[in-house]
Parts: C-alpha cells; structure tokens; sequence
C-alpha cells in the first residue's frame, strides 16, 4: 500500500482542518447529562449542515461519497482539532451502514437523514445480562403477530437508551433477526446503570410484548447473524480506531512533556504505551488497505478492538504513574483511567475478540 497521500486527499484533509478550524466551539461544564445531549444534537447538527458526518455514506443521503482514505484523514483532522464527538455515535457509525448495507430504500429514506442531524438518536440494544458479548446465547424472543412481532427480554449496557428514539435490536424469531425499535413503543422500560466515573450514559432495557411492524425488520428475517456481522465489524474495526489512534498519540506527546524519564517505572510505561500506539497504527493502516479495496471489514476487525483495548488501558496507567497516585480520585486524567476499564468489555470483550480471532482467522477448533 501506498502510506503517502495523493494531491485530492491533501486537499480533502486541507478543508477538513480549515472547518474544524473555524468551527469547533469550546465544550461548556454541563449541569446534567441531559444538557450535555441536548448540546450535542446542537453541535451534531452543525456538522450535518456542512456535510462534515456520515461523510462516506453516498451524497444523496446526506454524507459525501467519502473514500476510505477521506474518512480516515478525517476522523484524524477531527481529534487533533479537539472536537467534541458526534451525539449520536451509534446512528452514525453502527445503524447507518447497516441500513445503508441491508435496508431496504424505504428504510433508508426513513431513518439516515435525522440521524445525521441527530435529530433521532439510536441506541444498541444488543448485550444481555446472561449473554454479554456472547451473542449466539441472547434470549430476547420475537414472536410473530398480525402486522409484525412482539419482542420481550432483557438488555444491558445499553448507551444513551434514555434519550434514544430508535434501538437497533436483535431478538429470537426461529432464528436471530435484526429489528429497529421504536423506544417510545408502549412495553419498553429503560433504568440508567451508574458507573464508577459517576455518569449513567448506559442502561438497562427491558421489553415486554414491544410490538413492532413488518417493515421495521432490517434484512431477512432469521438472517440476522449477517446484520449483526456488519454492525459489529464497523463498531470494533472501521469508525473509531482512527480517532482513538490521534487522540492517544496527543495524550502521549502530553504526557512526555511532563514525566520524568529518569524514574525507570514512568519510562518504561511511557515506551510500552508509544510501542502499542504504533501497533495499532499498523492494524488501522491494514484495515484501510481492506476497505480501499472495496472489501467489507471481517473478523480482522477484532484484532483492532484488541490492540485497543490493550493500548488505551495501559496507556491510561501510565497516565497515573506520570500524574501521581492521587490522581485517580482528583486529577486530569482519573476519567480517562477509570473509563479505560470498561475497554475491555464495550464493543465485545477481549475474551471474544480473542475466540473470534482464534477461529475464524487462525482455525483453531472452537
């Protein structure tokens, strides 16, 4: 692969930085969880006026038919200028190429334009209490009725639900099949989770008897094991190991300027962390070889999600060596550390990621 960029996408990432430049507003202190979405949807929708999200869905619903290589520079210029994330992560990053992939034009039509605007936010509604990453065990049951399905069951760890307008969801008919929820549906109650960083952004979600119509089924029904596949490749491999990439390397030019590299502990921490970012540099470099080829993301997605978790967590420990013990109860990094913890379980466990590489890239038996 050619690591050099041509001309056009010089001037892609040149008009990329001007706008962030000119546009990225400061991120006030929000009193509440609440205010900081509503904030987002505000930020979000500037970004969709501009064209400036969803940028490799095609032109006529509402991106700009970026390439691979485009939304990678993109997604880079995007965290070296410090912009605030998108709201509506999921929509944009999970439901969108799903739909774009495996919904009909209808569907398309219906759902891709207000989830750029974040006008309606989705959420995921994928995980449950007894199943976690280990999707072949989920117990949620679509039974069908006149009209549709009834779903009931359980999900957990569920971003945003509270403020979501739409769920993509995967339930039990004879086999798995895709459907988008509506979370307003009579039959849905969603309790916030506290974490341990104090914020409750995820949930529980239970559903009893939700009814949804015909033409909120996402791809066949019971062929929902190849719309979650797409789903999850893109959560774990495409979207947002370009950003953490550039986020990671500003916090460790950070963190440099400020350690004392004679203490061997501190050094050595730091040198683990610049080795593991450059590691997963190579994996975002092989996957954008992948999808300039027109290829869609496979299991490779899961050696991405891993080099990660991997990455951001020890990163986030020498953070602390560097800043003191203190500063994980008071300092400007304990959110980050005591966020890196969850790496390791959202978006797939690093168990899974490593029974996914085990059999379905190296053959091993199950």
């Amino acid at each position: 692969m050619n690591l050099s960029f041509s001309a056009d996408e010089e001037d892609f990432a040149g008009n990329a930085r001007a706008w962030l430049t000119a546009n990225v507003p400061a991120v006030p202190e929000f009193a509440s969880l609440g205010d900081e979405i509503a904030w987002g949807r505000s930020w979000q929708a500037t970004l969709a006026a501009d064209r400036w999200v969803g940028i490799s869905w095609p032109a006529a619903y509402g991106g700009r038919g970026a390439t691979p290589v485009e939304v990678a520079v993109f997604n880079m210029e995007y965290a070296r200028a410090g912009a605030p994330q998108p709201v509506n992560r999921v929509g944009i990053n999970l439901v969108g190429p799903t739909v774009l992939a495996h919904g009909t034009d209808a569907q398309r039509a219906r759902w891709l334009a207000p989830i750029l605007t974040a006008e309606e936010i989705w959420c995921q509604l994928y995980s449950e209490p007894d199943a976690g990453s280990d999707l072949g065990s989920l117990r949620t049951q679509a039974t069908r009725v006149d009209g549709g399905w009834k779903l009931s069951g359980q999900k957990v760890w569920t971003s945003y639900a509270q403020f979501a307008a739409w769920g993509l969801c995967l339930a039990r008919a004879e086999r798995v099949t895709c459907f988008a929820v509506d979370m307003t549906a009579p039959g849905i109650e969603i309790r916030p989770l506290v974490q341990i960083t104090g914020s409750a952004e995820f949930n529980e979600v239970f559903l009893d008897d939700v009814f949804v119509p015909d033409d909120c089924v996402i791809g066949a029904v019971d062929d929902g094991w190849r719309v979650a596949t797409t789903t999850l490749a893109h959560e774990r491999g495409t979207n947002f190991p370009f950003k953490e990439q550039v986020v990671h390397e500003v916090y460790l030019d950070e963190l440099f300027g400020q350690a004392d590299l004679d203490d061997p502990e501190v050094a050595d921490a730091l040198v683990g962390a610049f080795v593991e970012l450059r590691v997963l540099r190579l994996h975002n470099w092989r996957t954008l070889s992948r999808l300039s080829r027109a290829e869609e993301p496979g299991p490779e997605s899961s050696w991405v999600k891993l080099a990660w978790t991997d990455m951001t967590q020890h990163l986030s420990d020498a953070a602390l060596l560097v800043e003191g013990g203190a500063s994980v109860l008071d300092g400007k990094w304990s959110r980050q550390w005591l966020w890196s913890k969850a790496a390791s379980i959202a978006g797939g466990t690093s168990e899974i990621q490593r029974n996914i590489i085990g059999e379905r890239l190296l053959g091993l038996p199950r």
